[in-house]
Parts: C-alpha cells; structure tokens; sequence
C-alpha cells in the first residue's frame, strides 16, 4: 500500500534533540529546564505492518473493534474516502497501535456525535479503560493511588523517597504535586485563589484538592528505578521550590501508551456537545500529526494526564463558538510535550496552557485568531491560563503574541525565544501588545525574539513602574492585575513582574534596534530564583533545544529563521524568514476559504522508498 508522505524518520529528527543547556550562559539554571527532554525520545514508532484496512461505510464501532483486536506495534489503516462517524471513536486501554488514514485530503472522517471519554467527551478518545482524574477517591491521600513525598525535593535530583512504594514499578509515570502557597513568596509564587492572585472569582483548580488547598504544581515524571523507599526518576526535578512545608505529595492513574493519530481530516463541525476533537487522557508518548482538524468544540487536542505527547505537523481550523473555550491544543496536568510546525487559522486561542512544565511550543504560525465577543479585542496566540504552569519554552514561533494572565492563577519561569510577535491583527485595536505579563507572572526569559509591528507600536513598555499611557501600542505590558493597564487592588500590581524579567538581545520596531541591556537581566535573587549573571557575550544558540536543524525543516529554508544574528531577511529589521508552517499556508490552496493540508506536501519530500513519518 503506497504510504502519503508524512512522518518523516523519528530516529534521524530526535537524534538531534540529545544535546544538553544550550541556554547556559544566557539564563540561569534556576530559570530554565532541559527541553530537549521533550517529546518521544528516539521518536514516533516506525509502524508498517497493517492489523486491518476499513473501507468507508464502517462505523465508529467497526473501527474500535479493529483497534481493540490489533496486536502491538500493528496499523488500523482507514482507506481513501468520507466516513459519517455517528459516535466517537475510543481507544480504550488499548495502546501502541496507529490509527492512520490515506492522508488529510483523502480519508475524511465527519462527526455527528463523541464518545463520552470519562465524563469529558471527544470525537476521538485516546484513554486508559479506568477514567481516574484527579479527583478520584485512589488518588487521593489515603487511596490505592498516592503517596506522601518525603524527601529528595533539589532542583535536579533524579531520586526521591517516599512514604512508601506500594503499587509503584519501574516504567511507571507518577505525578509529583505540592500544597499552593497560602501567601506570597517574594519569588516564585503558585497560587490559584480568588482576589489574592487570581481574577476569575471563583474555583478553577487543574490539580488535586486536599483539605481544601489546590495543589497546581506538578511534574510527571517516569519511574526508572526502586529501592527500598527510595525512587528513581526521569525527569530530574524541574523547580527549584519543592519544599516539605508545601507537602509534596506523589499520585497517579494508569496510562495508555503510544498511540499515534495520523494521516487524515477530523471534521467535528456536526458534533455538538462533544468537548474535545482528540482527547488524549493518560497518555503517555503519544502523537498526533498530519491531520486537519476543522471546528472543534472546546478544543482540537486535549493533553489530560499525559506526558511527552507530540503534535506536530497539523492544520487546526476554526472552532464552534470562537468564544470562551476555544481552544486549539489545551493542556491540562502535562509535562514535556512538543507542540511543533503546526499551523492556526481562525482559532480564538490556539494553545491554552495550564498545569504544564517542561513543555515544547516550537515553529507554530497563527493566524485570523477569531474572537467573536468583543470585535476589536486582540486574542493572543498562546496563553498561560491556570496556575501551575513554568519551566515551559516557546520558540521560533510566527504569531501575534504570548500572554501570561491572571485569570485563574499564577505562572512563574517561562521562556520566550527566537519568535516573531506581531502584537497586532489586522482589525484589533486593544490588547495588541507582543508579550503580556500580568501580576505574580515572575521569571519569565524573553531572549532573541523580534517584537512588534513598525507603524502602530510606539512605546516599547507600560508597566506601573513606568506609566500606562499608549497601553495597547506598547510591545510589552507587564505587572497589572487586570487588562490594558488596568490597576486592580486584588489582585495588586505586581513590580516583581517587571524587575525579575530577564530581557536579552530582542528587537522590537519601537526602538529600530536589538537590545543588549545589561540593566534587564536580573541580576539581584528572589526566592526559588537565582541572581541572573549578564551574558558575556551577545551570541545566542540556534535553538533552546535542538543541536540542528530538524528533518522536516527543508534544506533551503533558513535556519535559525528568527532572531538579532539573522541577516537580510523579509521581516522587520531584516532579522526574520517564514518557518516553514507560514509558508505551508502562504502558498497553499484553499477551498472556502479553508487550507488544502496536506503535511507531506507542504514539507521535506523524501525518497519513495523510505517510510516517512512527520516526526
């Protein structure tokens, strides 16, 4: 059967992900996490054996039954052709199979209704059988699922002990979380309460809540060895504020494990109340690529307590109410996903991000970001929405901007890196800043990056350290407690926002000029962050991440293509050229307004004899 061109060899692209701290130098070690831990190591499976080929007319239960007889390391194929799917398809427990069709342009998959996916609901539902969430009676203290973390808190270890091991093993993912703080640290503050630091007015926990308290700060991590109480994990420990008077705690669900979507066109315009289009719910190492998804509910992708999922590759149109939750990839108790050279169109807030660390958003083009309540209002492309959220790298993203709000809590030690950020949109006139930090968002990295648009930015900063005036033409807003400068008693103005931001060789079209700014690095410590000391230098890594350039990239297109080092480029200052997922779109077809995707089209073309994957 000839295989569509996407996927190209994981081997050859996660080979390149080996290379350690690129950023040392640049950033402390307290600020930043090694990213190139993010997705699959060794990359998607090269699967080629076919357990069953369906034909159009089969139905969501033909299907799921072909998934649940398919031996590991095997092929659902879905054949060239519509399917009228009127339920969800659920992959239930049943792990390391591919589901893949002929190609997005050629197998179609219509959804008229979901499958309910352990209360939340998805067009394609990608669980472990049991449905635990964190919630559940077992996961929480005094259950079959969770134990108390008793010591091995330092930034970096790669052993902890526990209360005890019972029901642990190696392999195992486990979920390491801590009690929110009750007041502000100075530092890296976690927090998700109503007034004190957030603004939503009211309960809107993503962790666990015991006694009370949330407890927004998580890690999943991999159990890769046990002694006695003592385990050993991968990751090591990402922040430098686990501490035993936060009561760290360690929880977990049993997980579905490599699963990969591909290949196809997920059309969930016709399937009503259905949150999510793919919905990946304990999944640990799964993927999604070369898939269009078109007008999703809630969200196209969910990541629920998951770990290490890739999205890449994809094409994400439009949503059903293009309004409060509406979402393009949305997570939730996450870490050490890889969200890359995917592309946006029409989507109010493409990637939506709470309870999320180590987490990869690289080479994404946004655009028409479609916000149907207030007409004039800028949506932003990514978001860091809920508490819980850090040690998370946005790179070499072409979009009109990234936000850190106060809406429902605290986010803390995030980086920005090579992205152009437009801060504007053709018919927004507020809230087009490039960057936009808001209260008790401290720590944040913004390296490299080419901000603004020439003509309508004219101030480069509105903080309440410096005025407020022209809010919406500013490149950067930072520190208040509410939107387009708006100052709030609870939650306050924060000036940690602004003095704890590191700012380091960006561009922006205010000043016409990089800015090597001694006086924005920080150079002064605050709790659970160190004294940041000035670069030596101005040279910068290509990537954050990568040790080169990836396969999928194209041998032609520039690379890095953003950043203060980038010559005779289109875009402002010379210093940027399209990412390959611009140029996908730029010089594509489209019917009704809507893309003609297809990954393997749009990117590196290989040989005919080699299997590709788009990984």
């Amino acid at each position: 059967m000839k295989r569509k061109k996407l996927a190209l060899i994981a081997c050859l692209f996660f080979s390149s992900l080996l290379q350690a701290q690129s950023w040392s130098g640049i950033i402390d070690s307290s600020r930043a996490a090694d990213w190139s831990k993010a997705g699959i190591p060794g990359g998607f499976p090269s699967r080629t054996t076919l357990c069953a080929t369906l034909n159009p007319g089969a139905t969501s239960a033909q299907i799921n039954s072909a998934i649940a007889a398919c031996p590991s390391g095997q092929v659902v194929f879905l054949s060239a052709g519509t399917y009228s799917l009127a339920s969800g398809i659920n992959f239930n427990g049943h792990g390391n199979i591919t589901l893949r069709g002929a190609g997005p342009k050629q197998t179609i998959l219509q959804f008229t209704g979901g499958d309910n996916c352990n209360g939340n609901g998805g067009d394609i539902c990608v669980t472990d059988s049991t449905g635990l969430f964190q919630g559940s009676p077992s996961v929480l203290p005094g259950g079959s699922n969770a134990h108390n973390w008793t010591g091995g808190y330092a930034r970096g270890s790669t052993q902890i002990t526990l209360d005890s091991v019972s029901g642990l093993s190696v392999g195992q993912v486990i979920i390491l979380d801590q009690a929110n703080d009750t007041a502000d640290t100075g530092g890296v503050f976690v927090c998700d309460t109503p007034t004190t630091c957030q603004i939503g007015g009211g309960s809107n926990s993503d962790g666990r809540v015991i006694g009370g308290v949330s407890y927004s700060q998580q890690q999943l991590v991999t159990i890769t060895g046990i002694s006695g109480t003592n385990v050993s994990i991968s990751p090591g420990i990402y922040m430098n504020n686990w501490r035993t008077s936060q009561l760290p705690k360690v929880w977990w669900t049993p997980q579905i494990t490599q699963v990969g979507i591909e290949d196809m066109t997920v059309d969930h315009t016709s399937s009503g109340s259905v949150k999510s289009g793919i919905f990946l719910y304990d999944c640990f190492q799964c993927w999604v690529t070369n898939v269009k998804s078109l007008n999703a509910n809630r969200n196209h992708i969910w990541l629920y307590q998951s770990a290490h999922a890739v999205i890449r590759s994809n094409f994400f149109y439009g949503t059903q109410h293009s309004a409060s939750q509406s979402y393009g990839v949305e997570t939730w108790i996450t870490s050490d996903d890889l969200i890359d050279n995917n592309i946006f169109d029409t989507v109010t807030d493409p990637v939506m991000s709470a309870d999320a660390e180590g987490m990869v958003v690289a080479y994404n083009f946004s655009i028409n970001n479609l916000y149907t309540v207030s007409a004039g209002w800028m949506m932003p492309t990514f978001t860091s929405h809920n508490a819980g959220n850090a040690m998370n790298l946005y790179e070499g993203n072409q979009i009109n901007a990234l936000y850190c709000d106060d809406n429902w809590g605290t986010a803390n030690l995030i980086t920005f890196f090579r992205n152009q950020l437009t801060g504007s949109q053709t018919g927004k006139s507020t809230n087009t800043n490039s960057v936009v930090l808001q209260t008790f968002c401290r720590g944040y990295n913004i390296v490299g990056n080419v901000l603004g648009t020439a003509g309508y930015h004219t101030k480069y900063e509105s903080s309440p350290q410096t005025s407020a005036t022209s809010c919406d033409t500013s490149i950067f807003q930072l520190g208040y407690g509410d939107t387009e400068c708006r100052t709030l008693t609870s939650p306050p103005n924060d000036p940690l926002v602004r003095s704890s931001l590191l700012r380091w060789g960006n561009y922006d079209v205010v000043d016409g000029s990089v800015q090597w700014n001694s006086a924005e690095i920080p150079t002064t410590a605050i709790p659970f962050i160190n004294a940041n000391a000035v670069p030596a230098n101005h040279t910068l890594p290509n990537s954050f991440y990568l040790s080169a350039k990836p396969i999928w990239w194209g041998g032609a297109v520039q690379w890095p293509p953003i950043g203060p080092d980038v010559t005779g480029g289109p875009g402002p200052g010379g210093l940027t050229y399209p990412i390959p997922a611009q140029t996908c779109y730029t010089k594509g077809t489209f019917t009704n307004g809507i893309l003609n995707f297809d990954g393997g089209a749009c990117y590196l073309s290989p040989p005919t004899n080699v299997r590709v994957v788009l990984h």
